[in-house]
């Protein structure tokens, strides 16, 4: 299983939570370098979104402590929050603007400068169709606000993305379009963890995945090569474990 280590950009380290009386994580250590994307894996209840909240600075550890480029989350929630982009299995964006409405309304939050032509280099790299772009949202599939999310993530210049169930509802073009689109993200440096139960998604595109049960990380799979991760041993382990 990995171990973390200094060059990561982020690291799990015996990270315990406990919520309502109960233990949600237990002692889960894993770490993500530069450019990778790393996927956790597991079912209804196994502790994704909570391992994910944490990093994000919402859920404070009980035990251990989740890092960002080697600092503490919690000793610093709004430097993380500056490095990270997160987006939901459900994208908060307006119904009512258009795409880019809605990117030029969430950049001037953030303080961030922009113009029509780096939003549209952006909506270009997602390849979100220039005819979409003046439609209301409201108008959109899951697929096309999932794009206009990640054009944020860009915009932003954000190095490190979060990914909650990111594929979840997606028809199967839609998930290989978004699945190149994260690749490409890595490609160019940007650190990916990404929380799903998608076993065959998450093999596609993760270089390293951690296969979480009941709060714990009972596996851990590594990409050889240029080999992707066998998604039949990952299915196999996934199956073994939902079972006990």
């Amino acid at each position: 299983m990995n171990s973390p280590s200094p060059n990561k950009v982020l690291s799990a380290t015996n990270l315990t939570v406990n919520r309502g009386g109960q233990q949600v994580l237990n002692a889960v250590n894993f770490s993500v370098a530069k450019g990778e994307i790393f996927a956790l894996l597991g079912g209804n209840g196994a502790g994704k979104s909570t391992t994910l909240l944490t990093f994000l600075g919402f859920i404070k550890p009980t035990n251990g402590s989740a890092q960002v480029n080697g600092a503490t989350v919690h000793s610093d929630v709004k430097a993380v929050h500056r490095q990270v982009a997160y987006l939901p299995e459900a994208a908060n964006l307006y119904a009512h603007l258009n795409a880019w409405e809605n990117l030029d309304y969430f950049l001037s939050l953030a303080q961030v400068d922009n113009s029509r032509e780096s939003i549209n280099a952006a909506l270009d790299t997602v390849g979100l169709a220039s005819g979409a772009r003046v439609r209301q949202l409201e108008t959109y599939s899951k697929g096309m606000r999932q794009k206009v999310g990640i054009a944020l993530a860009i915009l932003r210049d954000a190095p490190i993305l979060f990914l909650d169930e990111p594929t979840s509802g997606l028809d199967p073009v839609a998930i290989d379009e978004f699945n190149a689109i994260i690749v490409g993200l890595a490609e160019r440096g940007t650190t990916v963890l990404m929380v799903t139960h998608d076993v065959y998604g998450a093999c596609r595109v993760a270089r390293n995945i951690g296969l979480l049960q009941k709060g714990q990380m009972v596996g851990h799979f590594a990409a050889s090569g240029d080999e992707q991760i066998s998604a039949d041993e990952v299915h196999r382990m996934f199956a073994e474990h939902h079972k006990a």
